[in-house]
């Protein structure tokens, strides 16, 4: 019974979370068809274009809401194709350096970006590492889940 209970909490509250981002990312959204046709693109036709970022942006689930509500973003340092797929190698800018939330967000941007299937696999800038204190590297090194090169 009070599994059943924290169960029920547990769902109404990731539920009211989902929610709010779609909410946020919805408010956030300038040109819906720009959004629509960008998401639709291929990305191995967007590299090399100013489309790019904004095509990453429109692949992300609830990390966008914490991106852009958040004053911060992504930067595309490399996008190299091969026959696996895509290898980007990302970075944050704005007000996603050194955010507690640094973590969760690289790790939710990986996510979700890896479930494209053009996407082979998403790596991060090791200057990214230069922007936490000593004690914010230990954590993302050991439980950020992502890679840094």
């Amino acid at each position: 019974m009070d599994d059943d209970l924290v169960n029920m909490y547990a769902q109404q509250a990731k539920d009211s979370l989902r929610q709010e981002a779609e909410k946020r990312i919805e408010e956030s959204i300038l040109d819906p068809e720009e959004e629509l046709r960008l998401k639709n693109s291929l990305l191995t036709d967007l590299i090399g274009t100013e489309y790019l970022v904004p095509g990453l942006l429109t692949r992300l689930g609830d990390v966008r809401a914490a991106l852009s509500g958040h004053g911060g973003g992504i930067l595309c340092v490399a996008a190299v194709e091969n026959d696996n797929g895509i290898d980007f190698v990302l970075d944050l800018t704005g007000a996603c350096l050194s955010c507690g939330a640094a973590p969760g967000t690289l790790d939710g941007i990986k996510k979700d970006l890896e479930n494209d299937p053009e996407v082979w696999r998403v790596r991060f800038d090791s200057k990214l590492l230069d922007t936490f204190d000593e004690l914010g590297r230990e954590f993302i090194l050991a439980h950020g889940n992502v890679e840094f090169v």
